[in-house]
């Protein structure tokens, strides 16, 4: 019986230390997204914590500084989070080979993990464990050491875009001062630069945001700034472009497009977030009224730029273009805590989190 219980208890305890050996490399090594679901058991707990202590900032400004430490503060206790799981897994194996009660073995394992030295033991396999242990320890520091600065220069990446995007597209960035100004400035014959430039811009997000997906909810150094409306705002912009301005076709646009809901979608299936695979309009209706449509085109007609004549046809363009990603792009909104802006987090639906290992919807 004893024997059957050794060897239960250091199964058990190898188990823990390779599933928590998995998770920090399927964070920091691992170059594609890959879930995790003790990294998602971090940050979804912490994020109910952060909830509760928003409850009593009554603005967004104070909100938006307290969600700002969210992310930070869930990385960092990945670490610690490793580090004790590690130390129970040997610990247990420490226990199973008769080195001695459980408080000890765990003292043990923690002088070994953290390369402390006060406490040792005997034996062969137990020097082996004592050993592996310590390495463990020192790769996760390293770990963390090279992750940070990879994560960094995706955010200035991510950020650099969003915060030249207010000089054209205004604060909330929108396509009304996206359009108007570009035209006045460039000329709308220029568009397609700035579609590449954001098709770009959205691989980019999709490869980092999915690979290092703590990126999500790092905050734009200003409060009003968010990488998802941002986005949300070129896409609009290109949707009107492609649907109602009447200058030559380009294809850029649509690509652009394309890049931007891919992202949206593979960075919200991520997170076993539910939204419509291939959804079509009028069978999957869109957040943006006819009425609000018709509002900005007049508005951009009366600043001078070129409208086309069936404006019937124009709306079902741009509804057909914009329900690609409509959904996933509210849902972001609310999942990061996104700045008021029109057309995107005006209209985003109030976050839940979604049940911690649910399968995900189609």
């Amino acid at each position: 019986m004893n024997l059957i219980l050794s060897i239960l208890a250091f199964v058990s305890g190898l188990g823990i230390v390779v599933l928590t050996i998995f998770s920090a490399i399927s964070t920091f090594v691992l170059p594609r997204s890959a879930r995790s679901k003790l990294d998602r058991l971090v940050f979804s707990v912490l994020r109910r914590l952060f909830e509760f202590i928003m409850k009593f900032a009554g603005s967004y400004e104070r909100r938006d500084r307290i969600m700002a430490y969210y992310a930070p503060i869930a990385l960092m206790s990945l670490v610690p989070t490793w580090y004790v799981l590690i130390s129970i897994g040997y610990a247990l194996m420490y226990w199973s080979l008769g080195v001695g009660d459980l408080l000890s073995d765990f003292r043990l394992s923690g002088s070994s993990l953290l390369t402390l030295g006060f406490a040792s033991a005997d034996g062969l396999l137990v020097s082996v464990l004592m050993f592996s242990e310590a390495m463990l320890g020192l790769i996760m520091v390293a770990l963390l050491i090279a992750y940070l600065p990879t994560m960094y220069a995706a955010f200035s990446r991510r950020e650099q875009q969003v915060n030249m995007l207010e000089v054209r597209a205004g604060n909330p960035p929108n396509p009304y001062d996206m359009l108007t100004r570009f035209n006045r400035i460039h000329g709308l014959d220029k568009l397609a630069e700035l579609w590449k430039t954001w098709e770009v811009w959205f691989a980019d997000v999709e490869e980092s945001h999915t690979t290092l997906p703590a990126l999500v909810f790092f905050r734009s150094p200003r409060a009003e700034n968010s990488w998802v409306t941002a986005a949300g705002a070129v896409l609009d912009s290109a949707a009107i472009t492609l649907s109602s301005i009447d200058i030559p076709l380009e294809m850029s646009a649509a690509l652009c497009i394309r890049a931007g809901f891919l992202s949206f979608h593979r960075i919200t299936d991520y997170f076993n977030i539910s939204h419509p695979h291939d959804p079509t309009f009028p069978e999957t209706p869109i957040s943006v009224s006819h009425e609000e449509y018709d509002e900005l085109i007049r508005k951009l007609e009366a600043a001078g730029l070129p409208i086309k004549q069936d404006r019937e046809q124009a709306w079902i363009d741009f509804a057909g273009w914009r329900v690609n990603y409509d959904r996933t792009l509210l849902v972001l909104c609310s999942l990061v805590m996104a700045p008021q802006t029109p057309w995107s987090s005006d209209r985003a639906p109030k976050f839940k989190m979604p049940p911690l290992f649910s399968k995900k919807k189609k």
